[in-house]
């Protein structure tokens, strides 16, 4: 129940009517007995600083931040957290103690959860895509110790950049180091990786079912269909795409034996990391959240 002594949380993005965002944080923040309401807010990227000051003028407890404003939000924060900076993306903003917003970023805990019940060291990793999400993929799987990553691309210079953006500073330069590589999508040695394999992670949103999307986007593959005939049952699956559940490309990987993991997930453990931020409480109803997550999805 929504009263005089309610508080705000809530999404910034544009566009944010798809987001099951606040169907999860009210479910949760229920639960918890917390007085607080979770709203998604579309916001234009003209509008990002004077709606995170004025969100904060009138007391808002936190903020997700999602698409376009990741990067651009950085501008508008007092503190940056190391990870939030590393990453160039923050994802939640927390009221500072000194005024203004702290930024972090709870995506690599998110994408994390559900691998960390199984032993990934020295294995090897495929990442559709060299976006922001991969970027936050890659510095994950940094804790897991694989003993090779391999980002796949549509462009050269793209897939070039992002790569030196890590081999500048070497990803695990310990005993135990990564080897990091880049390959395009062409390549007759994908076919090589992909047998390969312990892990294939698509960052890409080819397979999403959008509100105006046709059944032939939502029906695509990421590389096409016959690429995938190479895959083993040794393989897991991990498409950060939630809806449809599951995508084309999670039920082409269960034909071949493959376990796969969804994207609901993820946004369920990163939500519940901001709330624990916003609510200085690690106890979060994961379990509320999922299960208002499926509901959601089903009606």
């Amino acid at each position: 129940m929504i009263s005089g002594t309610t508080s705000l949380v809530g999404l910034l993005g544009q566009p944010v009517n798809h987001s099951l965002s606040p169907a999860i944080q009210n479910a949760a923040m229920k639960e918890m007995g917390l007085d607080w309401c979770y709203l998604a807010m579309p916001c234009e990227a003209k509008n990002l600083e004077a709606i995170t000051t004025a969100l904060l003028q009138i007391n808002c407890k936190g903020l997700n931040i999602t698409i376009p404003h990741k990067q651009s939000v950085i501008d508008v924060c007092k503190n940056i957290t190391p990870l939030a900076k590393r990453l160039g993306a923050i994802n939640t903003l927390v009221p500072s103690k000194e005024g203004g917003w702290n930024g972090m970023n709870t995506d690599v805990e998110g994408f994390l959860a559900p691998l960390q019940d199984r032993n990934w060291q020295k294995g090897k990793v495929i990442i559709l895509g060299c976006g922001g999400s991969a970027r936050a993929v890659i510095t994950g799987l940094e804790s897991l110790n694989f003993s090779q990553i391999t980002v796949i691309g549509r462009r050269q210079n793209t897939l070039n950049n992002f790569l030196m953006s890590f081999q500048a500073k070497k990803l695990k330069p310990e005993k135990n180091s990564t080897f990091l590589q880049g390959l395009m999508q062409e390549s007759e040695q994908l076919i090589h990786e992909i047998k390969e394999a312990d892990l294939i992670i698509n960052t890409t949103p080819v397979g999403m079912s959008a509100k105006n999307a046709s059944k032939t986007q939502s029906r695509a593959i990421p590389l096409g269909e016959n690429i995938w005939q190479h895959l083993l049952p040794k393989t897991t699956l991990y498409d950060l795409i939630y809806t449809p559940q599951p995508t084309a490309w999670l039920s082409l990987g269960s034909e071949n034996g493959c376990e796969s993991i969804n994207g609901l997930e993820m946004l369920i453990q990163q939500g519940a990391a901001s709330l624990r931020l916003w609510s200085n409480n690690d106890e979060v109803p994961i379990d509320v959240m999922r299960k208002a997550a499926k509901q959601h999805l089903t009606t």
